[in-house]
C-alpha cells in the first residue's frame, strides 16, 4: 500500500453520503473508510452535533477519522482532540435568538400539515435546527413528511418567510435531511470547517445535497474544494474507489 499523498484530504458529508438518511453506517462502510484512511487523509463534516454524528458513525468517530467537524465545523476535532469551538449564543445574543424562536414557533403553530410531533426547534451550540413536523417523529413519519414536503414545499416556503423576516440578522438557511433545516450566521455553513484545513492544497468534498439551498452547496461550490455529488452510500464507495483506491492497485 502506497503512503498517503501529502496535502490531499477527502472530506465527507455524513447523512445521505456515508449513511442512509438518519440511519447508522453499515459495517462495510466503516471498514471502507478505514481502508481509505491508509491512502488519503479523511475528514467528516455534518450539521448535527457530535452526539448525533456518533450515533451514525460510532462512538469512536473522532478517533476513527483524521478530522471530525460537527455543526459544520463550529466544533472541530483533529486526531481525536478538540481544536476549535464557536457559540451562536455569544455571537447573536439572547434577545435576537429569542426573537427568532418566538416567531418560528408561532409560524409552526399555524402551519397546517398532516401530523406534528415534538421538538420543533433544537438549539445547538452553533446553529438552530427547525423541523416543521418535529424531530420526535418516527422514521416512517420522516419518510412521509419528506414526500409531502417535495410536493407542498413546506420547508422552502418557511425558509422564504424567515429569510425576509430576519434579513437584519444576516442568517443563512440550509435545508438538509428529511424533515428540517438549519439556521446560522452567514459564513457558518460547511465552508466554516475549511479554516482548519490550511495545510491541504487538494480538498475533495463528497456530499449528496450539493444543489442550491442544500446544506452541502456552499462547500461543494467553494474555490477551495473539488466537489463531488453522490446519491447514496454505495455511490460514495464507488466514487472514492475510482478517485483514490484504483490508483493504488
Amino acid at each position: 500500500m502506497a503512503a498517503r499523498k501529502p496535502g490531499l484530504i477527502a472530506l465527507f458529508d455524513v447523512d445521505g453520503t456515508l449513511t442512509a438518511p438518519r440511519k447508522v453506517a453499515t459495517a462495510k462502510m466503516l471498514e471502507f473508510m478505514q481502508e481509505l484512511r491508509k491512502v488519503v487523509t479523511v475528514g467528516v463534516v455534518g450539521g448535527s452535533d457530535l452526539v448525533k454524528i456518533s450515533e451514525q458513525l460510532g462512538n469512536t468517530v473522532i478517533n476513527d477519522h483524521d478530522y471530525v467537524f460537527s455543526e459544520n465545523g463550529l466544533v472541530a476535532y483533529k486526531d481525536g482532540k478538540l481544536i476549535g469551538t464557536q457559540s451562536l449564543k455569544s455571537f447573536l445574543g439572547e434577545e435576537k435568538i429569542k426573537e427568532f424562536i418566538n416567531f418560528t414557533l408561532h409560524y409552526i403553530a399555524d402551519l397546517d400539515i398532516p401530523i406534528k410531533r415534538g421538538t420543533f426547534i433544537e438549539f445547538r451550540s452553533g446553529m438552530i435546527n427547525v423541523s416543521p413536523i418535529g424531530r420526535n417523529c418516527s422514521q416512517e413519519e420522516r419518510d412521509e413528511f419528506e414526500k409531502y414536503d417535495k410536493v407542498h414545499n413546506i420547508r422552502p416556503k418557511m425558509v422564504s418567510v424567515l429569510r425576509e423576516k430576519f434579513a437584519h440578522l444576516s442568517l443563512t438557511f440550509s435545508i438538509g435531511g428529511q424533515i428540517s433545516f438549519d439556521v446560522f450566521p452567514q459564513g457558518w455553513d460547511k465552508t466554516y470547517c475549511l479554516r482548519f484545513l490550511d495545510d491541504f492544497h487538494e480538498i475533495h468534498f463528497i456530499g449528496d445535497k450539493t444543489y442550491k439551498g442544500g446544506n452541502d452547496h456552499e462547500i461543494f461550490e467553494s474555490d477551495r474544494t473539488v466537489g463531488h455529488t453522490v446519491t447514496s452510500p454505495d455511490d460514495t464507495v464507488k466514487l472514492c474507489t475510482d478517485l483514490f483506491l484504483a490508483k493504488q492497485s
